[in-house]
Parts: structure tokens; C-alpha cells; sequence
């Protein structure tokens, strides 16, 4: 908002954000939307001005307009968005924080152990697709008493991944995953508590069928509490219209 401000509009900016994300979780990308009026008689910026005015403004801080779009009046970043996908990051060798490659520090989770059960991570994730309540898979917050926990899980992928410059250690033997997740929309913390679920079902502290039991529980107060994922691993990855 400050960098538009310095495109002198006669109405002060205000950027609506298709999602927010907890402390401490990373973005790929994201969206927004903004009107902007400029001085009668000044032409309206075209979407190539745009861009380069607002990462000019931009330079010190660590984010970058990609793409810019004129829109309808009737579009929302947030509402009118069909789904988001995030990506969770795992590596698995590091018996220890230190023994987490300095270019993944806060990038990625290294749960204990040398290796997950990844097929019995495939056969619970597939309990979280469709439509739930998802209550226990939520935090809560003060939006709890006014938001349905019923969602739509679209998507949820694991797949080998790598690292960032891996191929320089790969006498490590460290593993890296990626989990993706799609839906229209999703609750507070409710990402980080699939796939903490997830990652203690391929340490074999839960089974898959113990997450159709917590989806059936619907209580936030009985999800394990080991099993909340840290929120340096997650990334907002993309958001459909």
C-alpha cells in the first residue's frame, strides 16, 4: 500500500489480499486487488506501468508484482478465487536443527526419524479429499464462532521433491517430500494440522484410519498435540480465478 501510494492517487489505497497466512509461512505467490483514481485528466496506467512503478517503490522489501490485470468492478482477490494450493516442505535425515542444510533454515520442517511410511501417508490422506467438517483440524481463533468448518479438500499430494543446491550433498542421503493441498478455501492453522496428522501416520504414531476417527471426532481439542506442523515449512503456492 505504501509503494502505491507513490503513484499519487487522489484516494488513498487499499489492497485486498486473496489470503492471509500465519507467521512465519512463506508465499510463492498471492494475489490482490486495489482500485486506483488517479487526477482528472491523467490517463489510466496500463498493466506494464504498473508493475514497474510499484517494484520500483518495492526495491528494499522482499516481495515482487508479477502479473498485473484490470478487472471488473465485480471482482474480489478473495472471494471470487475458485482455490488455493499450498505446499508443505518436509526433509527427513536430520537427527538435529543444526544438521539442516543452512539454505533450507526456516524453509522446510525436519521431523524425527530417517524416513516416513509415505504409502501409509498416501492411504490416510486419502481420508481428508472431499467434503468435511473439518473442526478438529482447526485451531481456534476469534473467527471460530462465525466461520463453518465444512471444506472441500480438492487435492492432496506427496511426492519426492529436492533440495535447494541438494545435488552438492547428496552424500547426506537427506530425503526431501512436498505435500500439496487444493481447496476453495481453508481454516485457521487447518493445513499445518493435516500435515502434522500425516507426518505422525508415516512415523507410525498414528494410523490411517486414526484420521478418519479425528475427522469424525470434530473437536479441535482432540487433535494430538504433537502433531501441529511448524509454519516454516508451508508455502502458498497459487491462487486460481
Amino acid at each position: 500500500q505504501k509503494a502505491a501510494q507513490n503513484l499519487k492517487p487522489i484516494v488513498p489505497i487499499k489492497f485486498h489480499i486473496s489470503s492471509r497466512t500465519d507467521s512465519g509461512v512463506h508465499a510463492l505467490c498471492n494475489s490482490a486487488h486495489f482500485d486506483i483514481q488517479r487526477a482528472p485528466g491523467k490517463p489510466a496506467f496500463n498493466e506494464t506501468q504498473l508493475i514497474h512503478c510499484l517494484n520500483y517503490h518495492l526495491k528494499p522489501e522482499p516481495i515482487r508484482i508479477l502479473k498485473a490485470y484490470r478487472v471488473a468492478d465485480s471482482f474480489h482477490a478473495r472471494f471470487s478465487a475458485l482455490s488455493r494450493t499450498y505446499v508443505y516442505r518436509l526433509v527427513m535425515g536430520c537427527s538435529r536443527y543444526s544438521e539442516i542444510p543452512v539454505f533450507e533454515r526456516d524453509l522446510c520442517w525436519a521431523p524425527v526419524g530417517s524416513s516416513l511410511n509415505v504409502p501409509a501417508m498416501q492411504d490416510a490422506a486419502q481420508f481428508l479429499l472431499g467434503t468435511h467438517d473439518f473442526s478438529t483440524f482447526r485451531s481456534l481463533n476469534s473467527e471460530t464462532p462465525f466461520q463453518s468448518p465444512i471444506r472441500t479438500i480438492l487435492q492432496v499430494d506427496i511426492q519426492p521433491s529436492s533440495g535447494f543446491l541438494s545435488h552438492h550433498y547428496e552424500h547426506r542421503r537427506l530425503e526431501f517430500w512436498e505435500l500439496k493441498f487444493r481447496s476453495r478455501a481453508f481454516l485457521y492453522r487447518q493445513v499445518r494440522r493435516m500435515v502434522g496428522a500425516l507426518v505422525a501416520v508415516g512415523q507410525g504414531k498414528l494410523t490411517p484410519h486414526h484420521i478418519k476417527e479425528l475427522l469424525e471426532i470434530k473437536d479441535s481439542r482432540a487433535f494430538p498435540s504433537y502433531a501441529m506442523a511448524p509454519a516454516s515449512g508451508l508455502f502458498l503456492k497459487a491462487v486460481e480465478y
